[in-house]
């Protein structure tokens, strides 16, 4: 399809959008269907009005809440500044937020963003404002979920507002750096900083519109080059200056020796000139490598003198992972760079807009995630987690070869859905090395051309020939098993097939690949390129892969930011939610709802200490004792030492004994436990709840006894005595806790007195081979179990709670067991019996408990020293960090 065509289709969409955007009702598929069509004659649009339908409804429907800041109560700040200044002309602001609308942003949605920027603004320093100052703050979003649109948002309002100097720092690597390069350059520079190429483009093809110079291009860094040659000034130029740089030391060494020698007075400062500086994946700025120019000391020191070279400054960090390193790995910086990293002024947490394919969807929510996530089982003989750079790869496992059928599938039913000109692509990382990256591109390239012939010589042969070719068969499998039921008969799919081969290309995205995953090009052919991605970290982080679709990744880490980052597959997927997969090991999908779950209730902590005026410096002290936080900083000292020590607290946490023991004679011993304790009601009252039993008033002392005399397995004894020893912590505070026994209504078993009816559990893939049973996801509990035993105004306070947040910050409104903790205010036991489900090695019923923390806790902690094994047991493998003679992709 032509350039002039795309873009016919590109205004008659935006015509729709403007159209619906101004309707007080939501429409209905039918009322878009309908109003599409009257219109398609004034826009002289005569193609498939299916796909544009469905992307002006997304559009319209798509909300986004303003989120949530946690603000220095303390501070001296004018966050109204904004508001008294009239002198603000919003040229490039508005000029983006048009650029938007251009896109296929609805009205609402495009204010929504610019609400949200407007608060940021507020809350860094008036660049008017005389004398020195500085601001710190970090913005927390999700992944792949629009965070560099609000950060550009809240450049062009700096802008306008008089930041002089703007530095966005863009990742550690080449291709993040191109790619945000060439964003800003079309949503504020407004024109094209390609040295062949310099022209106008996104929001410079406004008439007059006053382009911001950079020293940055898609092609070049800043370097000591660019800062020789250039022999420019800041003053030089009257307008804005933006640089998108790398974080690497060398990059940034450059930039602070120009900053100093040619723009700093006489005492060493830079006095006139407002900066902002806005540090993308900020959490990457301590990743844990020996490679030099990413050394994380050096880093950060770079980046503070550069800070300090400015008498005003503002830093603002942007990540999508709320256990940053910056709060809290001690080893990364010193004293002085934590001091002035750290967002001691504020945070705010940006909502996820309600069309969002997140971590909830694809993990937590039940519902959709048993569709959307496969389990990988047969890597280890083929592509082990634990492999070198120079083992061979003689073949790929069944289900990654699977992975591809269902992605050929999925755009086949993508074109047939008027999907032909947006991009399809499947992510593959199974490695960081890359001769094994190449190795799986040439085996995955010589499957696809199998394909390819079976399909030219069978698409449209009658099914009764086509059905005996092997990779027709694998193909209708496919379909059969995975898109019978999204609208597309088989009949169809066949059909097109041939087309998905038309422009279907193969990448292999490192550090030191030549290929170029260039979306843009296509886009300006009019073409929606099919492509599958092979690589390692470049996949892993910041790098947005358009139309991802299938993402079959293996990897050995149980990293917080590591897991979360590499990610990809989160994003907006509108009108093919429905066609992705997501394949992973099951340690990974358990710790990915892990994660999830930890996540979610970080941002609710934030909105939990909004409420109670804290300030950052309390939240980043909060994250620092969390449990969780052992994971990210552990790994940094699992090649010195033995023993780390750690201060920790529970307060507002679940501990669950999600491994459990099979030996009989183990929960024999469990059951006569339980037997025993609930004879005697615990030491407690005993009153009925709609699942069972509580006893009320239990004295802390019975429920650590209880525990005490609970055989875990191995993998969770460690967790039990810090379970038992935050408890007696904490025992002076709260005295006195609950226990839930837990036994629904219509569960198997529970005929004898005190025996627990068993709740029937799905058995995963990749289980203990010690005797053991790890529950999926992580989780003992069913979703709401810590409502049980409430009060009516208990649960009424909870739900006005998750209301309130939702409001403010965007969410379901439905409370989490998060809300129910916060009302009950004293430790919480719950006991289960867990029954496998269809699986014959698990055939006797399982015990297993979880522990529920109140919030509070006078900031009490524990002192937690953590072994080698025990480190290693829960952070995966060390080989993602990489270590001495460790070759990288990246």
């Amino acid at each position: 399809m032509s350039g002039e065509t795309s873009a016919q289709e590109k205004n008659f969409r935006n015509g729709l959008i403007a159209a619906l955007s101004n309707r007080e009702q939501v429409p209905t598929l039918e009322d878009v269907e309908a109003l599409a069509k009257q219109m398609a004659p004034f826009f002289n649009y005569a193609g498939d009005l299916q796909d544009v339908v469905n992307e002006a409804l997304t559009s319209v429907v798509t909300k986004m809440s303003a989120g949530v800041s946690l603000v220095d109560p303390n501070t001296t700040h004018d966050d109204q500044w904004v508001r008294k200044r009239e002198d603000i002309k919003w040229v490039h602001s508005n000029a983006y937020e048009g650029f938007l609308q251009q896109d296929g942003w609805a009205d609402p949605m495009v204010q929504s963003l610019s609400d949200v920027t407007g608060k940021i603004l507020a809350l860094l320093q008036n660049p008017q404002e005389e004398g020195s100052w500085d601001r710190r703050g970090l913005v927390i979003g999700h992944v792949q979920s629009g965070k560099t649109a609000n950060y550009t948002g809240l450049i062009a309002k700096a802008a306008d507002a008089g930041y002089k100097f703007i530095i966005v720092i863009a990742g550690i690597h080449n291709n993040l750096r191109k790619q945000t390069q060439e964003r800003i350059d079309e949503a504020f520079i407004g024109r094209s900083s390609d040295p062949a190429d310099r022209k106008n483009i996104g929001v410079g093809l406004n008439p007059g519109y006053p382009h911001p110079a950079t020293l940055t291009t898609v092609d070049g860094d800043f370097n000591k080059n660019t800062a020789e040659k250039s022999g420019w000034k800041i003053n030089d130029f009257s307008k804005p200056i933006i640089l998108i740089i790398k974080k690497n030391v060398t990059t940034l060494t450059a930039l602070y020796k120009w900053l100093r020698e040619l723009n700093a007075t006489g005492d060493g400062l830079i006095s006139d000139v407002p900066m902002l500086m806005i540090d993308d994946e900020a959490d990457n700025a301590s990743v844990n490598t020996n490679k030099e120019d990413v050394n994380p000391t050096r880093t950060n020191a770079e980046i503070r003198n550069i800070l300090n070279l400015f008498a005003k400054s503002c830093y603002v960090g942007y990540t999508a992972t709320p256990f940053a390193n910056i709060f809290i790995d001690p080893d990364a910086y010193d004293e002085k760079v934590r001091e002035e990293l750290f967002p001691r002024d504020f945070i705010y947490c940006l909502d996820a807009p309600n069309t969002y394919f997140g971590a909830e969807k694809v993990f937590l929510n039940d519902a959709t995630s048993d569709t959307i996530v496969e389990t990988i089982t047969d890597c280890e003989d083929l592509l082990p987690f634990s492999h070198r750079r120079e083992d061979s790869v003689s073949d790929l496992p069944p289900s990654l070869y699977r992975a591809l059928n269902q992605f050929l599938i999925a755009r086949a039913i993508r074109n047939l859905r008027g999907q032909r000109k947006k991009h399809c692509s499947m992510m593959v990382n199974v490695s960081r090395f890359v001769p094994i990256q190449k190795a799986v591109r040439d085996l995955i390239s010589l499957r696809e051309r199998k394909i390819r012939e079976a399909v030219k010589a069978n698409y449209m042969m009658p099914e009764t020939t086509s059905s005996s070719n092997v990779y027709m068969q694998q193909l209708k499998a496919a379909y059969d098993e995975e898109f019978f039921s999204v609208g597309c008969s088989w009949e169809q799919v066949k059909a097109e097939l041939n087309g998905v081969f038309e422009n279907l290309h193969l990448y292999v995205i490192n550090s030191k690949s030549e290929d170029d995953l260039n979306f843009g090009k296509y886009e300006k052919e009019g073409v929606g390129l099919t492509a599958i991605a092979i690589g390692g970290l470049s996949l892993s982080r910041g790098l947005t892969i358009e139309g991802l679709t299938i993402s079959y990744m293996y990897r050995n880490t149980k990293m917080y930011d590591t897991l979360m980052q590499m990610g990809r597959w989160f994003g907006y997927r509108p009108n093919f939610e429905d066609l992705c997969r997501v394949y992973l090991s099951q340690d990974s999908i358990n710790w990915y709802a892990h994660i999830a779950r930890s996540s979610g209730e970080l941002m609710e902590q934030i909105y939990r200490m909004r409420q109670l005026k804290k300030s950052p410096k309390d939240f980043g002290l909060y994250v620092m004792k969390h449990p969780d936080s052992l994971l990210i900083t552990a790994r940094n000292k699992m090649r010195s030492g033995t023993e780390v020590t750690f201060e920790q607290s529970l307060a507002g946490c679940l501990r669950e004994a999600y491994t459990v023991s099979i030996d009989d004679t183990v929960n024999k011993k469990n059951f006569a436990l339980i037997e025993e304790f609930w004879k005697r009601g615990f030491d407690g009252t005993l009153e009925n709840t709609r699942k069972g039993l509580i006893a009320r008033d239990v004295p802390v002392k019975a429920l650590e006894d209880f525990l005490l005399h609970f055989e875990t397995h191995d993998q969770w004894q460690q967790e039990k005595e810090i379970a038992i020893e935050y408890l007696h912590a904490i025992s002076r505070q709260y005295p006195h806790g609950d226990v839930l026994l837990i036994s629904p209504t219509g569960g198997e078993g529970g005929d004898q007195p005190y025996r627990l009816k068993h709740q029937l559990r799905k058995v995963g893939n990749g289980q203990p081979k010690d005797r053991g049973w790890h529950l999926n996801k992580d989780r003992v509990a069913s979703r709401g179990d810590e409502s049980l035993g409430l009060t009516e105004g208990q649960v009424e306070n909870a739900r006005a709670a998750a209301a309130d947040q939702a409001a403010r910050a965007g969410g379901s409104g439905e409370p989490s067991d998060a809300h129910f903790r916060a009302e009950r205010n004293k430790p919480l036991l719950m006991v289960h019996s867990l029954k496998a489900r269809d699986r014959q090695e698990i055939s006797d019923p399982v015990a297993t408990f979880g522990i529920s923390f109140p919030y509070g806790g006078d900031g009490t902690t524990i002192t937690v020293v953590a072994n080698k094994v025990w480190i290693t047991q829960n952070t995966g493998s060390p080989e993602e960090e990489g270590g001495e003679g460790d070759e990288w992709d990246d």
